[in-house]
């Protein structure tokens, strides 16, 4: 029996859309822990791409016709949109249309901003939730945890990402990601002003993901060592799903002069290694956007289970 885009009783069907490399990496991770969600189809827009190809080797439903190919099979429930910020625009209204929950890993941002460990339960509701960038999901948490102590005027962070991990996509999609990384840090982080700086690295080997964040708290008054044990809470949140994620340094706690007078700063620095499914490890930066949409579609995938188990307890 099907229910509700389930095969049996314990799965959903789902779908990628893009067939570039971030689609490709969450397609490994979907077949190396599917959880709840069984992965039906890749869908892209290039009939000879490299991993549609890949998705047809591995028994995967792949088709070249894009979000067509999606919207034409109704028991695909849940769609991991890997396109673009531009592409999501249009996708995000047609899936909408559809009754499809859309996990966008693009920074087009048509649905609310979502940080797993931070605010995911929060917004299990929505059609469509917003993976922000790499940079945010690997910082945003950080700022989260300081502000969830003690209010925070502040946010900075500095995402440095090895060149060749950073495809056309990211490329094209520069502006957004530092806009949208920037709200993120307010809109979740707790920031009452956010600032984000992406820089691209040419290093050969390259290097691994590194980001540095910045807070400061709104009074000079706090207490560092719970905000300390809250930031080591995050960490380990964090890693329940990406393993990779490593705080390096910090939580540290400088005065520095500024125009309000000395104020204390937090500083932390943490680093990003991909679990090499697909992309090599030096690609942190896709991996933790990956690693994080498998995450929130498991939650998506027990949530549409338990309201079809309801419903036929109901029936």
């Amino acid at each position: 029996m099907t229910t509700n885009g389930q095969t049996g009783t314990d799965t959903v069907k789902v779908a990628i859309l893009g067939s570039g490399n971030i689609g490709s990496d969450l397609m490994f991770k979907l077949m190396k822990q599917p959880g709840h969600m069984e992965l039906a189809m890749l869908a892209g827009i290039d009939p000879e791409s490299d991993g549609l190809t890949r998705a047809r080797d591995l028994g995967i439903g792949a088709s070249a016709e894009g979000i067509k190919a999606v919207l034409a099979d109704p028991d695909l429930k849940i769609v991991f949109d890997a396109t673009s910020a531009y592409a999501h625009v249009r996708h995000a209204k047609a899936l909408r249309e559809a009754g499809r929950i859309a996990i966008d890993l693009t920074p087009a941002a048509r649905g609310p901003y979502v940080v797993p460990p931070a605010n995911l339960n929060a917004h299990l509701d929505e059609v469509n939730v917003n993976l922000i960038t790499c940079g945010g999901q690997a910082t945003i948490p950080l700022a989260y945890a300081v502000s969830r102590v003690t209010p925070v005027d502040y946010a900075e962070m500095v995402s440095t990402v090895s060149s060749v991990s950073a495809g056309p996509g990211t490329r094209q999609n520069i502006d957004e990601f530092t806009f949208t990384t920037a709200r993120g840090l307010e809109v979740i982080g707790g920031a009452k002003k956010g600032k984000a700086i992406i820089i691209l690295n040419p290093a050969d080997p390259p290097i691994m993901m590194r980001n540095t964040v910045y807070v400061m708290p709104a009074a000079n008054d706090i207490d560092e060592q719970a905000i300390t044990d809250s930031v080591n809470r995050m960490v380990a949140d964090v890693q329940e799903y990406v393993p990779g994620y490593r705080l390096k340094n910090g939580p540290l706690f400088e005065q520095r002069s500024t125009a309000q007078g000395p104020r204390t700063i937090v500083s932390m620095l943490l680093e990003v290694t991909g679990a090499g499914d697909w992309l090599p490890p030096y690609a942190g930066n896709l991996d933790i956007m990956t690693a994080s949409a498998r995450r929130v579609g498991e939650v998506f995938a027990q949530k549409l289970l338990a309201e079809a188990t309801t419903t036929e307890v109901t029936a």
